[in-house]
C-alpha cells in the first residue's frame, strides 16, 4: 500500500484551522480529576477556572513540557441542569468534545455557515483565559461535538 497525500478539494477554501487546541473530558469531581491526571500521567495543571456562561469549571492540563503542543480540558459541572451535567447524566465520564484552533473564529463560522453547517451559537462566546469559542452540531460534524477556538493572542498565555 503505497501512501499518498490526498489533495485538498479545489472548490473548498480553509476555514482557518490551525491545529488542535485541546480536547475535552467531562468529569463529574474536578479536583479529583486533576489529581488523577496529574500522579497517573504526569501533567501539570496550567489553569483552573470558572465559565458560567457555559456552566462549567475546568482545568487545563499540559499535556506533555509544552502547553502549547498538547492540552487535555477538564470540564466540571457548576450546576445539575449545565450542559456537562447533562452530558455526564447520559454518557457518564470520559470524552466530550475536540477543539481546533482557528485564525479568525468569525471567518471560521461564515465558512461553516455557508457550507450548511450548524453551530450552536448565533455569535461566538467567552472561553478559556479570555478565547473567543463556538461549537457545531455533533450531528452535522460525524457525531463528534468540535469546539472552534480562537486564541486572545499567538502566545496565549499559561497560568
Amino acid at each position: 500500500m503505497s501512501e499518498h497525500p490526498v489533495p485538498p478539494a479545489a472548490h473548498l477554501e480553509d476555514i482557518g484551522l490551525r491545529g488542535i487546541d485541546h480536547v475535552g473530558v467531562a468529569v463529574a469531581d474536578l479536583d479529583q480529576a486533576v489529581d488523577f491526571y496529574q500522579r497517573v500521567f504526569g501533567m501539570r495543571c496550567i489553569r483552573i477556572e470558572e465559565n458560567a456562561d457555559e456552566g462549567v469549571r475546568e482545568a487545563t492540563m499540559s499535556v506533555g513540557p509544552d502547553p502549547v503542543a498538547g492540552r487535555l480540558q477538564l470540564l466540571a459541572p457548576l450546576s445539575p441542569h449545565s450542559t456537562i451535567a447533562r452530558f455526564l447524566d447520559r454518557q457518564g465520564p470520559g470524552l466530550q468534545q475536540i477543539a481546533y484552533r482557528v485564525a479568525d473564529l468569525d471567518v471560521a463560522c461564515e465558512k461553516l455557515r455557508s457550507r450548511g453547517v450548524r453551530l450552536i451559537h448565533k455569535t461566538p462566546r467567552r472561553g478559556t483565559a479570555g478565547s473567543r469559542i463556538n461549537f457545531i452540531f455533533p450531528q452535522d460534524a460525524g457525531g463528534v461535538l468540535v469546539e472552534l477556538v480562537e486564541q486572545p493572542s499567538a502566545d496565549f498565555a499559561v497560568h
